[in-house]
């Protein structure tokens, strides 16, 4: 008798178990309502108490662009590609 009443609460311990995980995905809906989970971005700066923002210059990203003089590539690839027949694919399938 023991072993069926130790089954049995072991069986409701794992669903216990499953219930309380599922509860640890924080949403809007399950959380407090002045919870925002945003769009996965980080914030630029702050608000001020008056509803205004002010952006902190040192949060804003900073893109490092190289110096492309020279190269040979084009940066953007052409939406209307014109197909090229070379030799060499037609003699490395022979």
């Amino acid at each position: 008798m023991t072993t069926i009443g130790g089954l049995l609460m072991g069986i409701g311990r794992s669903f216990r178990r499953k219930r309380a995980s599922s509860l640890d995905i924080l949403s809007p809906k399950r959380a407090p309502r002045d919870f925002y989970k945003g769009k996965n971005c980080k914030s630029t700066g702050f608000h001020t108490r008056k509803g205004g923002y002010v952006v902190q210059p040192d949060k804003l990203p900073n893109y490092v662009v190289p110096d492309l003089t020279g190269f040979k590539l084009k940066p953007y690839v052409s939406q209307c590609p014109v197909q090229v027949n070379t030799n060499e694919s037609t003699e490395a399938s022979k």
